[in-house]
C-alpha cells in the first residue's frame, strides 16, 4: 500500500454490484477519483469480489518478507483470524469497487471492547497514488465508530516504509521509536482515538 494525497471523503453508499473491469495502466499517471463511479461494500470475506485484493496482497507480502518469514507466511498470515471476525457487529470488510471492479478495501475485527483492529489495508498496483488509502481509512474508521468503538489499533511490518507514513499522515500515533531501524521492530504499531476522526 502506499500513502497517498489528500481526498475529500464523499458520502459512498454501501451497496452492492457485479464485478466488472477498467484496469489503469502501470506506467501511466493516476487518473482523479470520479465519486459517482465509486461504490463502497460491506462485503464478508469469501465473497469473490474481495479475492482480487487478498491475491495481491498475499503476492505483496511474499515479495516484501519472503526472505524473512518464508515463502508461504504471507498466506498463513492472510488466514490467521477467522472470517467471522471480519463480520458485523464486532468486525467488517470493506472493498472500493470503481465501476464494478475491486480497487481498495481494508477491514476491522475487534482488539477489545473499545478498540477495534484495522487489518488488511490495501490498494491494488494499478490505483495507487489516486486518493484510495486515505478513503478506506475514512471509511474505516467512520464504521467503526458508528459500532461503538472509540480507538483504532493497527500495525504494519517494517518493510512498508508506504504504510508508516500514510499511518502517520493520517493521525496515527505510533507505538514504537520512530528513530529506530525499522529492520530491528517486528512490526510497526499505531493508534488513535476516534474522538480525533473529524465529522462528516
Amino acid at each position: 500500500m502506499t500513502a497517498e494525497p489528500d481526498l475529500a471523503r464523499q458520502p459512498f453508499a454501501i451497496e452492492h454490484q457485479p464485478e466488472g473491469s477498467d484496469r489503469q495502466p502501470l506506467n501511466s499517471a493516476p487518473r482523479p477519483l470520479d465519486p459517482a463511479a465509486l461504490a463502497v461494500l460491506n462485503l464478508p470475506m469469501h465473497d469473490p469480489r474481495v479475492r482480487p485484493l487478498l491475491d495481491e496482497l498475499a503476492v505483496e507480502y511474499d515479495t516484501r518478507y519472503g526472505d524473512l518469514f518464508g515463502r508461504g507466511a504471507a498466506a498463513e498470515e492472510l488466514n490467521r483470524y477467522p472470517a467471522d471476525e471480519f463480520e458485523g457487529p464486532g468486525g467488517a470488510l470493506l472493498v472500493i469497487q470503481e465501476n464494478g471492479e475491486s480497487i481498495a478495501g481494508g477491514a476491522f475485527r475487534r482488539y477489545d471492547a473499545d478498540t477495534a483492529e484495522l487489518k488488511r489495508i490495501w490498494t491494488r498496483s494499478g490505483h495507487r497514488r489516486r486518493g484510495l488509502a486515505k478513503l478506506v481509512m475514512a471509511e474505516l474508521e467512520t464504521l467503526a465508530a458508528s459500532r461503538g468503538y472509540s480507538r483504532l489499533y493497527l500495525t504494519t511490518g517494517p518493510r512498508q516504509p508506504e504504510a508508516k507514513h500514510l499511518y502517520l499522515a493520517t493521525g496515527y500515533q505510533p507505538q514504537f521509536d520512530l528513530d529506530a531501524d525499522p529492520e530491528t521492530l517486528k512490526f510497526l504499531a499505531f493508534t488513535k482515538e476516534l474522538s480525533e476522526v473529524p465529522p462528516h
